[in-house]
């Protein structure tokens, strides 16, 4: 660890792991995570949280400017701490600040036993917003022999030693706890760009229907292997807390665990899991019930809790598929989607109704406009409210603040306001 982490970082890193559990600790935090898990337990009555992911706007909420280690590990705790600081300092949303330093099992993964070379590219300020992959496959009809089962291992010692290191730097601050998620992407059409294109994959629904099926189903065992060799390793810890299954939506629920569950023991039925296909936008219902849900059914059986989406519209989906989704808990409801449908659909089923306002209102513009954002968040309110419809607010997407973060500050004082006029503070 010293080698790794200089005697200056450290003392400095350590005050700001100390600010870190300062934050923790207020009691504006337990409030939060009540919030929370009022929400995803479908409590009747719960307010909404509002929460907005900063990751995507970094060139204005984590500067390099900001860093002062130079070390690949001290900027990497660096950034870790200082987001979680800022977040409260200068958001202030509903996102909780951790009360732990959280870490992961060193995982070795080969998904396909190829390498598939990826292009990225940057705008005007060097900041990678785009990238493309050179898929192997580029006509179905001639096969995918080249593509090999996945192969994944733990390093258990590695890991184990990287966390007494970080015990015997941080422990007396902050506990150091391994996390986990569920392993093997649930996210299967994503993992089909990967091999072939989007033109190929939709003539391959035409020309080649069986091989099709036969890569989904090559996908779908990947992710089904993946996940249940880390449960037997015992690798699963619960993520039914402060984690976050898709983007910036938390996690915090009583409905998992099922029943008590000890560590190393935890199943994937003790989990939340994620799955999207924002591939498909393009694809009919019936196309995309034949070619891709079966095997997202049969993922979504393993799991506990599942929440569906990212960006693609959730209505054109569920009446022919996400509406028979096993274990289905919450669904993105992205700026493109029918949100009047939507609620209609969730009404009553204790399904949250995650709603990602528009990005556009908060990147474009240099200055806020402050009444399009309040009419933005008061129309999902008027259309939720009073229908038995968990709601959270998650701000995605949002690509630059223009250097002023005052206005994602000022964004999150109107969603408050508009909140608070349909769920009143008691």
């Amino acid at each position: 660890m010293t080698d790794l982490l200089p005697k200056d970082e450290r003392e400095y890193l350590r005050r700001l792991a100390r600010r870190q559990a300062e934050i923790a600790a207020l009691p504006v935090m337990q409030e939060r995570k009540q919030l929370w898990t009022d929400m995803n337990d479908g409590k009747p009555g719960a307010r909404p949280p509002f929460a907005i992911e900063s990751w995507t706007f970094d060139r204005d909420f984590m500067p390099a400017s900001l860093y002062q280690c130079k070390s690949e590990r001290g900027r990497r705790l660096e950034g870790s701490f200082l987001r979680h600081i800022r977040h409260h300092e200068l958001l202030d949303d509903d996102h909780v600040c951790p009360d732990t330093l959280d870490m992961a099992w060193q995982i070795t993964h080969n998904e396909f036993g190829i390498q598939i070379p990826v292009t990225y590219e940057k705008d005007a300020e060097g900041v990678v917003t785009g990238y493309h992959f050179d898929c192997p496959i580029k006509d179905l009809n001639e096969g995918f022999d080249m593509v090999r089962p996945a192969t994944f291992e733990v390093n258990r010692e590695a890991t184990l030693a990287d966390k007494a290191l970080l015990e015997s730097v941080f422990g007396d601050i902050l506990p150091v706890t391994i996390r986990s998620g569920t392993y093997g992407s649930n996210n299967l059409t994503q993992r089909l760009m990967r091999l072939m294109s989007m033109e190929t994959f939709f003539l391959a629904m035409y020309d080649c229907p069986e091989k099709l099926h036969a890569v989904m189903a090559m996908l779908k065992d990947n992710a089904k292997r993946m996940a249940q060799w880390a449960e037997r390793e015992g690798l699963l810890v619960l993520n039914n807390a402060n984690q976050c299954t898709c983007g910036t939506c938390y996690n915090f629920t009583t409905l998992l665990p099922k029943a008590p569950v000890a560590a190393g023991h935890v199943t994937l039925k003790d989990m939340w899991s994620v799955m999207d296909s924002q591939e498909t936008v393009g694809v009919s219902p019936e196309l995309f019930h034949e070619f891709c849900f079966p095997y997202y059914r049969e993922l979504a059986e393993l799991y506990g809790l599942v929440y569906w989406g990212c960006c693609e519209p959730a209505d054109p989906l569920w009446a022919t598929s996400l509406s028979k989704l096993p274990n289905l808990k919450a669904v993105s409801i992205s700026r493109w989607a029918d949100q009047r449908y939507m609620a209609d659909a969730l009404a009553g089923t204790g399904i949250v109704y995650s709603r990602k306002p528009n990005p556009n209102l908060l990147g474009l513009d240099v200055v806020l406009n402050e009444e399009a954002w309040a009419a933005e968040i008061r129309e999902t309110l008027e259309i939720t409210a009073g229908r038995h419809i968990p709601l959270e607010f998650v701000v995605r997407d949002v690509y630059t603040m223009h250097g002023n973060l005052n206005k994602a500050r000022r964004a999150v004082e109107i969603a408050r306001r508009e909140i608070h006029r349909f769920y009143p503070r008691g």
